[in-house]
Parts: C-alpha cells; structure tokens; sequence
C-alpha cells in the first residue's frame, strides 16, 4: 500500500514512554493520517480542519472538555459519520468515504463512550461478536483469539459467562475494550475510558491498557476529558477546543504547560 508523502512531512516528532523499540519503518510510516477534517451534524458544524497522525504503536492522547467535539471526531474515523471536507488515511489507505464495517476490516477498532454492550448476552457471547468482521477468520483464530482476549483481562475470563448487564462499570469497560481487541486491531480507539468510573477502577484500566500496549505494540488513540489520566499515558497529544486543534505537541510537554494546567486542571 502506498504513502501519501504531502501528509508524512507535515507530521511531529515522537516522544517515546516505556514501551518496545518499534522498528524504523514503523517510527516513519505514519498508521493515521487525519487532514483538514470537518463535519458535523445536519446544518450545525462542530469540527473545523481538524488534522492528526498517529505512528503505528503509538498511544496519541485527544483531550478537550464536554462538547469540545471529540466523539463527534471518533464517529468521523471510524466511519459512523460522513466528513464534510478533508481526508482520513489509515494503512495507506483513504478511507475517508469508507463505511464503518470496512474500516474495522483494516484494523481500526473503536471502544464507544458508555462501552455499548449487549447487557443480555454474556461476556463471551459480547466478545464474539467483535469478531465478526474478521480479519484473519477461521474457527480456531477465534477460539484463539478470545483466550489471549481472557490473558489480557483475566477478570474477564470468571466473568466469561455472566451476563455483560451484570457487570460493574470497570468490568463493562473492560469487556468492550476486549472486544475491541477481537477484530485484531492496528489502532483501538477508546473513548472516554474513565466516565461515571471510581478513581482506583480507572487506575485498574489504564494498567491494563498499559499491559496490553507493552504487549501487542497496538496504536491507541486515548480520548478523554480528563487531561491528566490521558496525557500520563500518551506519547503525543491534541488538545480539542470547540472543534478546532487548540495545540499540540508531546504528552509531557502539554502536561507541564502552565496555560494547559490552569485550563484543565485547576492549577
């Protein structure tokens, strides 16, 4: 698959955290490529030329407060919204007319805010059914596949037959994240991981984000209206200000920005 170069020169420089070396064709190869994206909802624009990388293996943080137009920017990724103008390129690809089914056979997998699971069916049962846009999809790739999903989370593997429904609200995370990881993704996006969530649940969830990232080299893109939980585990990250890229740069850096800290935290 080819690169468009106009997009790959125009990207920032990577700060690396705790994490495997990636490979020199990893670290130059952008995985998404987001340019000049705008859209919204019947006549009411919410995002305006929004553009972003995300380098394979990377944890990009988006952060922004309540209504700064981050999910409405994850529906148009992931193709559960139609972009006014601009381009989405992923693996090389343009996908930016591509239909949500397509885009998770390439390898971009979205954890919806507020987890969507099926409350009656089990948690197997939820797990299977991000299987079904395979990519890799014999029988046995998904028996496979749901074990290391239960190696990953292993609360999920004693709660492998109670009801989704049933489960606390870091337990319900923690199912959607795996099934996420059932359609064998490049880049899973999680959107709004620590919402309505105790303090301690969400520490339980970023430590196994942080696990399965060491693990899987997977690219995350973390969106979230708490800064500080997003921006500790980032890489890079874009601040979302009502539609628009207020700044950007490497996670630490807009961590320690007085102006980002009196904003977001109160500081």
């Amino acid at each position: 698959m080819s690169n468009d170069t106009d997009d790959i020169h125009n990207r920032e420089t990577v700060t690396t955290v705790d994490t495997v070396p990636r490979e020199p064709d990893q670290q130059d190869t952008p995985l998404l490529v987001v340019r000049n994206l705008s859209t919204g909802y019947d006549e009411t624009q919410v995002l305006w030329d929004v553009s972003l990388d995300v380098m394979r293996g990377e944890v990009v943080a988006i952060v922004g407060a309540n209504g700064a137009g981050k999910s409405t920017l994850l529906s148009a990724l992931s193709g559960l919204l139609t972009p006014w103008s601009g381009s989405i390129t992923f693996a090389g690809l343009d996908i930016t007319r591509y239909r949500a089914e397509r885009i998770v056979r390439l390898g971009m997998s979205h954890v919806p805010q507020g987890r969507r699971l099926f409350p009656g069916l089990t948690v197997e049962e939820n797990l299977r059914m991000g299987a079904y846009t395979r990519r890799a999809g014999s029988k046995k790739a998904i028996e496979n596949d749901l074990d290391h999903a239960f190696t990953l989370l292993p609360r999920l593997r004693e709660r492998r037959r109670q009801f989704a429904g049933s489960l606390s609200g870091g337990e319900q995370q923690m199912c959607a994240i795996a099934r996420g990881l059932m359609s064998r993704p490049e880049l899973l996006i999680i959107d709004e991981l620590s919402l309505g969530l105790a303090p301690n649940v969400v520490d339980d969830l970023l430590a196994a984000i942080d696990d399965i990232h060491r693990r899987e080299q997977l690219g995350f893109l973390l969106v979230e209206q708490d800064v500080q939980i997003a921006l500790e585990r980032a890489h890079r990250g874009y601040i979302l200000e009502n539609g628009h890229i207020a700044q950007s740069g490497p996670a630490n850096d807009l961590l320690n920005s007085a102006t980002i800290r009196a904003a977001y935290l109160g500081e």
